[in-house]
């Protein structure tokens, strides 16, 4: 299976980011965690996508704040999909970091999830990898029926309530 790298731009992103290094988890993907910012250390981040392939990486997910651009980063230096997770903070809580990952040019996509979507992000990041690894697909199917029974659970105890 390949790795997913989570990437993000500062130590203050993981408490948001580590979300994304749980489900990846629970979903047994390997990956790996890194601070890199596109804008203090863009060789090396410059460097790290352009070899992602090679190191055996499939997707990678870049998390960053304010009007940080290290999902661009990244997809301007590898055809790997791209995930972007714009954080909350800063001036405008997040609104420049939504606009600054969705709005890429053409032909340089990032896929973009919401604002502290870190989970949503590893989420697509396994169904990236499930379209070649059955397992994985067994994995996501499994955690959609649970999902579906905690809400029909919900459901029965909500008209139970309401026939009382």
């Amino acid at each position: 299976m390949k790795k997913v790298a989570v990437i993000m731009g500062s130590d203050s992103d993981w408490p948001v980011v580590k979300e994304a290094c749980t489900q990846l988890q629970q979903f047994g993907i390997p990956y790996e965690a890194h601070i890199m910012s596109a804008h203090r250390t863009p060789g090396s981040a410059a460097e790290f996508a352009k070899n992602a392939r090679q190191n055996g990486f499939g997707v990678l997910i870049c998390a960053a704040g304010m009007a940080a651009h290290l999902a661009g980063t990244f997809a301007g230096n590898s055809t790997l999909p791209v995930i972007g997770i714009p954080l909350k903070g800063g001036a405008a809580d997040g609104l420049d970091a939504l606009l600054a990952t969705v709005q890429m040019p053409s032909g340089i996509p990032v896929a973009t999830v919401a604002l502290n979507g870190a989970k949503n992000a590893a989420v697509l990041a396994a169904q990236i990898l499930a379209v070649s690894d059955s397992d994985l697909t067994g994995k996501l199917d499994e955690t959609r029926s649970r999902m579906a029974a905690q809400i029909a659970e919900k459901e029965a105890k909500l008209q139970a309530e309401l026939a009382h």
